[in-house]
């Protein structure tokens, strides 16, 4: 047996209190079996965090700081760990945006927007500022670059087989000059190719399908239950309730249905980059 491998507290703050956690729970003489039992989460899970790797969720800090009566100790480095991982992503997202490292799939509707998993720099860049129109050019390029970088998920050994599913009027809205629309097309289309991911559209002349009052996204993992995010301007919410999440899931499949196949969907994207590129774009 290989000797074992303490975690470098000193690293950052979530091996600072995934060693913590090792070291408490040890203390009280509990197998990493033993601590989850009675948690949503599995024993993988938990040894990612005493390693460092992964953060603590809140719903876990409770229940470790009720089994190891450690005082809500966990619960309050809650914000802690969640800040050291931020890296110029939006308060509410910073979950997301750790927990996506991880997921099996992720599936996505965008209604209004891109997913950040396919936008280009310049994409991004129109986004941010859109919202952000009195930010300083260091804090938007921030932004930009933390949301391009998620992609490198997609070079994992094991990716999350991605499924997203648009809505017309994001590839018709001209967000850049016509270069950029196609430039961001074309890349929608070589990303998709190239993970072997499933894209679809949902026609602007569908009248009504589920989930339009909003974005959805539903990640699922090996070691841990589905969740799904939400999101409006200025706030998101990581949902993880069992019953809410699987009427989500039951409305992307819905949706699923009501958008056009994958190969019509990369053909309408194609042509419509076709379009951009020849000034000839429409509504």
């Amino acid at each position: 047996m290989p000797p074992r491998k303490d975690p470098d507290a000193s690293a950052n703050v979530p091996s600072f209190y995934g060693a913590e956690l090792r070291y408490k729970r040890e203390a009280a003489g509990l197998t990493l079996e033993q601590l989850a039992e009675g948690s949503f989460r599995g024993v993988p899970f938990l040894s990612q965090i005493e390693r460092g790797e992964r953060r603590m969720p809140l719903d876990l800090a409770r229940h470790v700081d009720e089994r190891l009566q450690t005082d809500g100790f966990f619960e309050r480095r809650c914000e802690d760990a969640r800040k050291a991982r931020q890296s110029g992503h939006a308060e509410y997202f910073a979950d997301v945006a750790e927990t996506e490292q991880y997921a099996e799939s992720i599936e996505e509707w965008a209604p209004m927007l891109v997913p950040g998993l396919l936008q280009t720099p310049d994409y991004a860049r129109a986004i941010v500022r859109a919202a952000m129109p009195r930010a300083k050019d260091d804090a938007v390029e921030k932004k930009v670059s933390a949301r391009v970088g998620r992609a490198a998920l997609f070079e994992a050994d094991n990716p999350p087989a991605f499924w997203a599913i648009l809505d017309e009027s994001v590839i018709r809205r001209p967000v850049l000059p016509p270069a950029g629309m196609a430039e961001l097309l074309e890349h929608i289309t070589r990303v998709v190719t190239a993970t072997r991911s499933i894209l679809q559209i949902v026609p602007q002349t569908t009248a009504a399908h589920p989930l339009m009052m909003g974005m959805a996204r539903v990640m699922t993992f090996d070691d841990a239950p589905p969740v799904v995010y939400t999101e409006s301007l200025h706030s998101g919410q990581l949902i993880d309730f069992p019953a809410l999440v699987k009427q989500y899931r039951e409305s992307y499949d819905l949706l699923r249905a009501a958008a056009l196949p994958p190969e019509a969907s990369l053909a309408l994207i194609a042509a419509a980059a076709e379009d951009y590129r020849n000034g000839k774009q429409r509504p």
